[in-house]
């Protein structure tokens, strides 16, 4: 029912829209443009829209450079639908296309802060099982992290998020 893909130049004010509408205020939709202007931080082909049949921007997921200690690894945030498409699978299907895509360019470890009960069903686990800390108090249930290489070791520590985030 979605299709998902790359965001494109033309797309930047729908991915504001859909971010400003997905959640009370703006500030997702302002860190989405202030990490868009991090160049440390942006990964071009890691930021997905899923759109609707005729095309429109509906969805949205985001990951990032980050750091664990000084390994790279990925961000996922923000992800965010419209409130209309919300619990139809276009979230499920940017996330699980930006998964793809950073598996491709051959990322590993990707964390998130998010709800214990939507993330687990794309392999996210408890940060902490892999040696992971956030640097902010988080339930051990929501700050989550996932391997895209189980063969492949991931770095432990403390994250580093990119300035945008604040923390």
């Amino acid at each position: 029912m979605w299709t998902t893909r790359v965001e494109r130049p033309a797309d930047v004010a729908d991915v504001r829209a859909v971010n400003a509408a997905a959640f009370p205020t703006e500030e997702e939709a302002d860190l989405v443009d202030a990490l868009r202007a991090d160049r440390d931080a942006w990964i071009d082909g890691l930021s997905i829209v899923s759109a609707d049949g005729s095309g429109s921007v509906v969805g949205f997921a985001l990951l990032t450079r980050c750091h664990v200690d000084d390994a790279p690894a990925l961000a996922l945030a923000p992800c965010a639908v419209l409130p209309a498409q919300q619990g139809r699978g276009a979230g499920s299907a940017a996330i699980r296309a930006g998964l793809d895509a950073a598996r491709e360019l051959g990322e590993n470890l990707v964390i998130v802060l998010g709800h214990a009960g939507y993330y687990p069903r794309f392999g996210f686990t408890p940060a902490s099982g892999f040696g992971v800390r956030a640097p902010f108090e988080a339930p051990d249930d929501a700050f989550l992290a996932l391997s895209l290489d189980t063969s492949r070791p991931t770095p432990t520590g403390l994250v580093r998020y990119p300035a945008a985030f604040g923390v």
